[in-house]
């Protein structure tokens, strides 16, 4: 197989670029060289922002690509010029999208079938709302490439390679050990999946030709709050003793769920959205999520090779929550 992946540095485009390699696939990262490729790929270079960004790209790929997987999550007209570019000159195109394309208030169990957000365009610039960014994303995908184009909706991912600092933020929280605020109660399900394994479903969804919109995430309560925490507190070795504390208390302090506690969200329409969505379709077609202690210990050891910094994305908020407002609330 000869793949293209618009990406493929970091998280879950390296991810993808890794399994592909793994499988002695031939891989093609197209990227704007911020960030080195896995040894051996072959690599192209360029701006998806900028006006020529694509001529790297529009000048090679002699034969063209059996697979192109895209990770874009800014303007939808990025995935539009890409996806134009390779309608005639790759087999099948993976948009890796997300759920937030679901118009919101997402209930439980809601299917791949449930309503989308509005207004969203393939033409649109970087002014869009994420929501609107990924459902235009997929619009473009699909414009250009039919029934060959496979939407991944993947809700929280987590795992080796993150630059968002969700669960690195919980594994460094541990780390310096004491007491540990932790939020609501532990057997709070959640619901998120490992960027290897949403790796390893989109090469094994295209070889078959899957397409369409699929839900990439666990089964809700894969793992809950308490595994998650307590599988930080393992494998970091520390002494950190868990406290938990009820949500009330937590928003009454003006704390945000989400982003000063990362992974995690009270009971509610929220929790609803992104803990509990249907994933049968999925599942039905391969997908297999690994346990959460693998995840952790996996990203754990990657921390630990990197020194304990975690790579963080510059158009995204650093998360966690800070020393002095979790003392406050242990007291």
């Amino acid at each position: 197989m000869r793949l293209l992946i618009l990406g493929g540095t970091e998280f879950v485009g390296r991810a993808v670029t890794e399994a592909a390699l793994a499988r002695d696939w031939q891989v093609t990262v197209f990227h704007r060289g911020h960030h080195s490729p896995p040894p051996g790929t072959t690599e192209l270079f360029g701006d998806r922002t900028t006006d020529d960004g694509l001529a790297a790209l529009a000048a090679a790929g002699e034969g063209g690509w059996d697979l192109v997987v895209d990770t874009w999550s800014g303007a939808p007209s990025a995935v539009r010029d890409a996806a134009r570019l390779l309608a005639d000159r790759a087999g099948r195109y993976v948009y890796v999208s997300s759920r937030s394309v679901y118009a919101y208030p997402t209930p439980a169990g809601l299917t791949e079938d449930g309503p989308l957000v509005t207004g969203a365009s393939p033409d649109a610039g970087a002014e869009v709302s994420y929501p609107l960014a990924k459902r235009g994303g997929e619009l473009a995908a699909l414009y250009a490439f039919g029934d060959r184009a496979l939407l991944a909706r993947a809700g929280l991912i987590l795992g080796p390679w993150e630059n968002i600092g969700r669960l690195p933020w919980w594994l460094r929280r541990m780390a310096r050990g004491g007491p540990v605020m932790a939020p609501g109660t532990p057997d709070t399900p959640l619901q998120y999946i490992d960027a290897r394994d949403l790796a390893t479903w989109l090469l094994d969804a295209a070889e078959r030709a899957l397409h369409g919109p699929y839900n990439l995430v666990s089964r809700p309560g894969h793992a809950t709050m308490g595994e998650l925490l307590d599988a930080c507190v393992r494998v970091t070795g520390s002494d950190a003793v868990l406290r938990w504390t009820a949500a009330e208390k937590i928003l009454a302090a003006g704390v945000e769920p989400w982003t000063d506690l990362p992974v995690w969200l009270p009971p509610g329409e929220l929790h609803d959205t992104l803990h509990r969505g249907d994933v049968g379709k999925a599942y039905a077609a391969g997908l297999h999520c690994r346990p959460v202690g693998e995840t952790v210990a996996d990203t754990w050891n990657w921390l630990c090779e990197l020194g304990g910094a975690a790579p963080q994305r510059p158009d995204r908020p650093v998360v966690g929550l800070d020393p002095e407002t979790e003392a406050k609330l242990l007291m």
